[in-house]
């Protein structure tokens, strides 16, 4: 009882510090609504120090979140990306300010028009826990960019990297600039209840409508990042060996947990044995034939989740599929280390097959045309990635146009959300909005049209009493006579 008490007043006194930050926030915006160009880049590039200054510090933390996380890949999926979107912004925000020109209608020739961007205020970023780093940075320098303030809901799972990433922030921002809530904020409805310019989620699509309900309430509008079941397509005319390669390095890497990894594999009917011998070969070239021990592999994030795995496994063995691990197991011995495993023989009715599976699991699915394939992809919702194997240019051009998908790789896995140059999104279940590149500063901003009328120009010969010359010959330009045999 006690218990529960202290947990109560820890909620209330988090809840009460985030509706305290979020309105001194709100107040150092109003105090200075547009910052400069250079004060915008000084941000970002003291950002960029601090990545450089905690690598460690932050693989090491992220790694005690997780059980065990490989170093090097926390570097280079966390770190790395964060660095290249800051460069990029670094590099871009100057001439992402400058107002765009647009051209006036022909009945205005003469006067100006143009777009301005201005920075929405208090921007909300929700982070998921399969990338702590990289999706609290990846919004926040989006943010930054734009002119904004922000403010980051951590993961409760992940308290060692919430606390380096704080202090990280706090050597260089005050919390009126850029404010971290971490596991302390029980309840985090709490967050999205906050009346932000914009929120940005990063999640399931389950959540990802409880936050967009939430910020309904103050017509908060928000970008959702969610997930879904990515398709990777392997066509009759790629290599199934260099394809499974890279289909199995993208379900390994963070051992699965990643929303844009390869959900499953969509098989020639013929190859599928073929393609299954290769992911295994795959896997042991990467990670030997067993995972205990091994440094480059990532540990499923905790109990809860490692049980959820089993449990999708189980569900489908039960209902006639062939599970095929791809490495020596044992949970005695190798925790929540599990290595990736295949399944074939898979049905509709089985879970791995309903649900987004975020972890080490690969189900194969054979099919026999393109269409067939394309019609499988189709049925389900829309998914976050798509992934095609082809050399075929009118092959990869009729997959494009005939499914939907937040973005593309062909020939590979992922490498469309790390080129920031591009947008990064969803689409229908999948998400709403992007971010990253000159489409993430144009989210985070207000697209304000300024039209300015030049001084002799005579908009009043369109006022009232109507009918006079220029009104009618107006008229006559744009609408034509109209159609007489209408009128009767």
């Amino acid at each position: 009882m006690q218990e529960l008490a202290c947990q109560s007043r820890l909620s209330v006194d988090a809840s009460a510090r985030s509706a305290q930050l979020f309105a001194a926030q709100r107040a150092a915006y109003q105090a200075a609504p547009y910052p400069t160009a250079n004060e915008r880049i000084a941000k970002l590039k003291a950002l960029k120090k601090q990545i450089s200054r905690y690598q460690d510090l932050l693989a090491a933390a992220m790694s005690k979140d997780f059980g065990f996380r490989s170093t090097t890949e926390s570097k280079m999926l966390d770190l790395l990306g964060a660095t290249l979107d800051v460069n990029h912004a670094i590099a871009h925000t100057k001439r992402w300010m400058k107002p765009n020109r647009r051209a006036t209608e022909l009945l205005y020739f003469s006067n100006s028009v143009q777009v301005t961007y201005q920075p929405k205020g208090v921007v909300g970023i929700i982070v998921p826990w399969n990338f702590p780093i990289y999706l609290a940075l990846g919004p926040l320098i989006a943010a930054l960019a734009a002119g904004n303030r922000a403010m980051l809901k951590m993961p409760e799972i992940t308290p060692a990297t919430n606390g380096v990433l704080a202090r990280m922030l706090g050597e260089i921002f005050n919390e009126d600039e850029v404010a971290l809530v971490g596991e302390e904020l029980l309840d985090p409805g709490v967050f999205t209840a906050l009346p932000f310019n914009h929120i940005v989620f990063t999640g399931s699509p389950a959540v990802g409508k409880i936050v967009m309900r939430t910020a309904a309430e103050n017509l908060t509008p928000v970008t959702l990042e969610l997930g879904g079941k990515s398709p990777a397509v392997v066509t009759r005319n790629y290599s199934l060996a260099d394809a499974a390669q890279r289909i199995t390095h993208g379900k390994a890497s963070n051992c699965g947990q990643i929303c844009v990894s390869p959900d499953y594999a969509l098989v020639p009917r013929e190859g599928v044995d073929e393609f299954v011998a290769h992911v295994q070969s795959s896997f042991n070239a990467m990670f030997g034939d067993t995972v205990s021990g091994n440094a480059d592999y990532t540990c499923v994030v905790n109990d809860r989740h490692f049980a959820r795995i089993q449990e999708l496994l189980a569900d489908a063995r039960t209902k006639g599929a062939t599970v095929i691990p791809c490495a020596a197991f044992d949970a005695a011995r190798d925790g929540r280390k599990m290595p990736l495993h295949i399944v074939t023989n898979c049905t509709a009715a089985m879970r791995i097959m309903q649900e987004e599976l975020f972890g080490p699991i690969l189900p194969v699915v054979p099919y026999d045309t393109m269409q067939v394939a394309i019609r499988y992809i189709n049925a389900g919702e829309r998914p976050l990635a798509l992934y095609c194997f082809s050399h075929d240019d009118a092959e990869r051009q009729h997959l494009l146009r005939h499914t939907h998908s937040g973005g593309v790789t062909f020939n590979d896995w992922g490498l469309h959300v790390v080129n920031h140059d591009a947008p990064f999104g969803g689409i229908g279940n999948s998400g709403m909005g992007t971010y990253h590149g000159v489409e993430g500063f144009r989210e985070l901003s207000h697209a304000k049209t300024v039209f300015k009328r030049q001084r002799f120009f005579p908009t009043q010969w369109f006022y009232p009493p109507y009918g006079n010359l220029v009104q009618r010959l107006s008229l006559r330009f744009f609408l034509g006579k109209g159609d007489a045999s209408l009128r009767d």
